[in-house]
């Protein structure tokens, strides 16, 4: 049986595009299919830019897609290049036509992201180790999230993420790189390859990129949201209260009373922006003894429950405790390896731990407050 236009193109349509996570052929990159009368099939192809970081994939996907038609007896492969007008196309048709002042779309009443701003009140509590097990542990689960590393001065979401690639410009539009299932961006995707060249901005400078960041960079229909605040309250924490005002705190403190104090005032900023706080997480809680099954409080006891107490306190609504994760020394090492602990050990104990609370936070049913349901009343 020879293959046919139909079910070489029902194969290609099984392709996804690695940085856009849609099919190809609904993005308009399918530029022929020319097919043999012994079965060999000629597929052109649409990159969305030349030098195109995803197209080895791209080549490898669509080869195999068609070599498994029935009738195929080989694929050959040709690579183009979209024309300007075909790049505006496909941004229209992704993110519509929204005039010259871009708009974030996770402010949009339809939107049902759910965003989260992992907050802290000081450096080295593990912060941005925990933003990635959580974002990681609600792909495993099924849900489409994104990471922003907003610690614009300490980024590091890529190397723990393990995301070694870097963005794709089309047209006006980024398309963020994907790893373990995540889209992430971080401004140290911009930076040279080579050396470790520090961020030298300033306020406003630091509220563009985060405004970038959020409304340039092609999103997609996300579930959540994570970003990945620098510690305390800075300008990037009100630019985020600013540009996001639906985004929910997650306070990380460790149970260290001096960490615990400065994470409660980098929750009380809730108060003044009017922000929801979605909990408290305690990271480092204890060491589990290596002889015995004795918990070692290496930094103390209680810090992330006082904190809990405190905010609820402070804003007149619960703030709960969300976990108290213990120590691992694996946590970090799949940082610096970019190897997630859940992925890695997912039933170790801080592991646990992490995926626990990625659940709790993934339960809340969507709400139908400020969605436009096209219902008229009857006269």
């Amino acid at each position: 049986m020879a293959p046919t236009q139909e079910l070489v193109t029902a194969a290609l349509a099984t392709v996804i595009d690695p940085e856009i996570r849609r099919p190809i052929t609904d993005l308009g990159m399918v530029k022929s299919i020319q097919i043999a009368p012994d079965g060999a099939v000629h597929v052109g192809v649409y990159l969305t830019v030349a030098g195109c970081p995803m197209k080895d994939t791209i080549r490898r996907d669509v080869t195999a897609a068609v070599a498994k038609v029935e009738g195929v007896t080989g694929v050959q492969l040709e690579l183009d290049v979209m024309s300007t007008e075909q790049r505006k196309t496909l941004q229209t048709k992704l993110r519509g036509d929204r005039g010259p002042e871009k708009e974030i779309p996770f402010n949009q009443p339809g939107s049902l992201t759910r965003v989260f701003a992992v907050a802290s009140g000081k450096g080295g509590v593990g912060k941005s180790s925990v933003t990635v097990n959580l974002a990681v542990a609600m792909a495993a689960n099924g849900l489409k999230v994104g990471i922003v590393d907003a610690d614009i001065y300490g980024h590091s979401i890529p190397r723990m993420l393990g995301a070694a690639e870097r963005p794709t410009k089309v047209e006006d539009m980024i398309m963020p790189p994907v790893a373990h299932d995540i889209k992430v961006i971080s401004v140290g995707m911009f930076k040279p390859p080579e050396g470790n060249t520090p961020v030298v901005w300033r306020g406003p400078m630091l509220d563009r990129a985060l405004h970038q960041f959020l409304a340039d960079v092609y999103w997609g229909d996300l579930d959540v949201l994570l970003l990945d605040l620098p510690p305390g309250t800075g300008d990037i924490a009100i630019s985020v209260a600013q540009r996001l005002p639906s985004a929910e705190l997650l306070v990380v403190t460790t149970p260290q009373m001096a960490a615990a104090e400065v994470a409660e005032r980098a929750g009380s900023i809730a108060a003044q922006t009017h922000q929801q706080i979605a909990g408290v997480i305690e990271n480092m809680a204890w060491l589990p003894c290596p002889h015995c099954d004795e918990r070692i409080a290496v930094f103390g006891e209680g810090g992330g429950q006082i904190v809990a107490d405190a905010l609820t306190r402070t804003l007149g609504a619960r703030v709960p405790m969300l976990g108290q994760v213990p120590i691992d020394l694996r946590l970090r090492e799949g940082g610096d390896e970019g190897k997630p602990l859940v992925l890695t050990d997912p039933d170790s104990p801080a592991a646990a731990e992490l995926m626990k609370i990625a659940a709790g936070l993934s339960k809340r049913a969507s709400s139908l407050k400020g969605l436009q349901l096209g219902l008229a009343p009857r006269g």
